[in-house]
């Protein structure tokens, strides 16, 4: 239990962030493809086949005696390094996405390209927005999120949900000089692999509500339902789920993302907006 409470937090913040995983987009981390043995034996072949070019005529009728003398001259300097150190393969601290994470990641784009159109055209007629959000977080990320200070015991974590939003309720926002969006409730599912067998399974159901002030969020909430999680977390989860409802500590949390997602985050993507460019 000493670790659960630790947990606790991090794992509220798989639940808040997996519906609006669009709002929390990492930057690319170049996923550039990295140089293969192939490109770098290319490259080494051919320099050593420059080296090991036939040397013209007048070369080839050198005699023994500037043969003797090459055979004389000291080998190269790498070969005299008798005691460097190994340094090991290459490494880098460039990020190289899976399939999966690619997927995941252009379809957070689109969901996020649909809601920043709605807030940039302010155009109630329309579809509604309905995205099927996904976002895998790495074990060594995790331990990160968690200040170094413990490591994370399981291995990745991949949360999703369904994000239903109402066109007309999001146009109001950024039209209304004051109005608030209440969600239906929906349910946010975290998977903690382990490596081995199953994962354990953390679902949460919210209903979020957000006022809104002259397009900017100014309060919101997050209203927690039902949340199922294995043992050893379940006491602490649903201790600490009810005391949000109760005293809304995470609701500035809210309100600072939703705030930078319509500004920073869309602006990101203005030049892709289908509804219409801006400026």
């Amino acid at each position: 239990m000493r670790h659960a409470s630790l947990y606790l937090s991090l794992i509220l913040t798989f639940l808040l962030a997996a519906p609006p995983a669009w709002a929390a987009e990492e930057p690319d981390n170049g996923e550039a493809a990295q140089p293969t043995s192939e490109d770098a034996a290319g490259s080494g072949g051919a320099t050593a086949a420059e080296d090991a070019a036939p040397a013209d005529d007048t070369d080839a009728s050198t005699d023994a005696t500037g043969s003797d003398t090459m055979d004389a001259m000291p080998e190269d300097d790498e070969a005299t390094i008798h005691d460097a150190p190994v340094l090991g393969p290459q490494v880098s601290s460039k990020v190289v996405l899976t399939p999966e994470e690619k997927a995941e990641k252009e379809a957070r784009k689109a969901c996020k390209i649909e809601i920043c159109d709605i807030i940039a055209t302010r155009e109630p007629m329309g579809p509604d927005i309905a995205c099927d959000i996904k976002k895998t977080w790495r074990a060594d990320s995790l331990t990160k999120m968690l200040g170094d200070q413990f490591s994370w015991p399981w291995g990745k974590a991949v949360c999703q949900s369904k994000l239903n939003l109402s066109r007309a309720d999001l146009a109001a926002a950024m039209l209304e000089s004051e109005t608030t969006i209440k969600m239906d409730q929906f349910a946010v599912s975290c998977e903690l692999h382990t490596g081995e067998g199953e994962p354990y399974i953390v679902e949460a159901e919210l209903s979020p509500k957000v006022t809104f002030k002259n397009g900017k969020a100014v309060s919101a909430s997050i209203n927690w339902g039902d949340v199922s999680a294995p043992l050893v977390i379940y006491p602490v989860l649903y201790a600490g789920t009810g005391l949000d409802n109760r005293s809304n500590l995470l609701g500035s949390e809210v309100v600072e993302m939703v705030n930078e997602f319509t500004n920073k985050k869309c602006a990101e993507v203005k030049d892709e907006l289908p509804g219409r460019r801006v400026n």
